[in-house]
Parts: structure tokens; C-alpha cells; sequence
């Protein structure tokens, strides 16, 4: 096996540690409080999921927006901490286009890192219902500290 496909396996398991240790710790956060899971995450992409439930309605008995701008930010904040785990960063901004509404069930977010400064991480997030109905998209920036 040559040097390149060493370091690649060392530095996706020290990437597997960190998210297995960040998951621990999430679980006694509003992260674990709202029901996030993680599908799969690096430090470029992650999806996370919720199983949507009456806990996340709002009176219309629709799954409440602020659990979707939830799920968003937490999918961004989560490519965030991997693509910077030395760092500390914060939600600067966090936009949000609410397209659909749900009952609950299985939401689905994905999150993608789009551009990065020395002090600034723009990325984008879209959630999506079980069958693939885009519910809302956002766009955050995110600040090392």
C-alpha cells in the first residue's frame, strides 16, 4: 500500500473518531432534545434525519419551521465541525425559504459546504419529507471564533 492510501485511511478514521465522539456529545444538547440523527457526514457533505412527530407540530398541526431552520443549521453546523474540528464557529446568518409544509415523519437533511474564507464557511441545505418533497432550503455562514 503506498504513503497516499495510508494517510487517506488514518485521516478517514481519525474523521470517523471525531464524528463518533461530536455524536456522543450531541445527544445531551437540543440536538438530541429535537431527535437528530446522523445519515453520514464529512467535511464537505452531511445528511442528518428526524423522525418527525406530533412533539414537532406547531398549532396548524404541521411540523413547526422552527424544527426544519433546526435541522438545517444543525446539518451545516455538523459539515462545520468537521471541516474545522480544530476551530470553534458559530451561526452567523442563516436563511431560509420555506417551501412546503409536512405532517411529520422521516425528514431528511442534506448539507453541502459552497465556500470558505480564513474566518467564514458559506454552505447550503435543503430538507426534504420522505417522499423526496422539498420542503425548505437555506443558505448559512457560519464564523471561526
Amino acid at each position: 500500500m503506498s504513503g497516499i492510501d495510508e494517510d487517506w485511511f488514518v485521516q478517514q478514521a481519525d474523521q470517523a473518531g471525531h464524528l463518533a465522539r461530536l455524536a456522543k456529545r450531541a445527544q445531551a444538547t437540543f440536538w438530541g432534545e429535537l431527535g437528530c440523527e446522523v445519515v453520514q457526514a464529512n467535511a464537505g457533505k452531511a445528511t442528518i434525519c428526524l423522525d418527525a412527530s406530533n412533539r414537532h407540530h406547531n398549532l396548524l398541526s404541521i411540523v413547526h419551521g422552527g424544527v426544519l431552520m433546526s435541522l438545517l443549521d444543525n446539518a451545516m453546523g455538523l459539515v462545520v465541525m468537521l471541516a474545522a474540528p480544530d476551530e470553534r464557529a458559530v451561526t452567523a446568518n442563516l436563511n431560509t425559504q420555506f417551501l412546503a409544509s409536512s405532517k411529520g415523519g422521516v425528514l431528511l437533511c442534506e448539507a453541502e459546504l459552497v465556500h470558505r474564507t480564513s474566518r467564514t464557511l458559506t454552505l447550503e441545505a435543503r430538507v426534504k419529507d420522505d417522499s423526496g418533497k422539498l420542503l425548505c432550503l437555506g443558505t448559512g455562514a457560519y464564523r471561526i471564533i
